[in-house]
């Protein structure tokens, strides 16, 4: 017979310790960040993606371009506007994101968005 949720929030519920409840979340974070690290893991360097609308701030929901490298965890990439984006991006006159004039493609400052708010597109 396959174990339920409900056997297991039961299980929890009858664990004698916090440090027993400890566990069992680091073993739940453990599995999130693998099934995470699974369902971005076509979101590599080079490929064109779009932002999704998940992501604050807003202002860039939607614009796309290309993944740059990823942060030391994997949770995160430096993004680097195509050039429609760019220009879409300056003419918004945000003052957290002051692009150039003369740039052609810009690269979102800051530690990089994270990998659960892209969309890959295919070339």
């Amino acid at each position: 017979m396959p174990i339920t949720f409900g056997d297991i929030r039961e299980f929890i519920g009858q664990l004698p310790s916090a440090e027993a409840v400890a566990q069992v979340q680091e073993a739940a974070a453990k599995r999130l960040g693998e099934l995470d690290k699974a369902a971005y893991a076509g979101i590599k360097s080079g490929r064109k993606a779009r932002i999704n609308d998940s992501l604050r701030p807003a202002v860039l929901r939607s614009l796309s371009g290309t993944v740059q490298e990823r942060n030391r965890t994997g949770s995160r990439v430096r993004f680097l506007l195509d050039e429609e984006s760019t220009r879409t991006l300056r003419n918004t006159h945000d003052a957290r994101y002051r692009v150039p004039d003369n740039a052609r493609r810009y690269r979102i400052p800051g530690n990089g968005i994270p990998v659960s708010c892209l969309a890959l597109i295919e070339d």
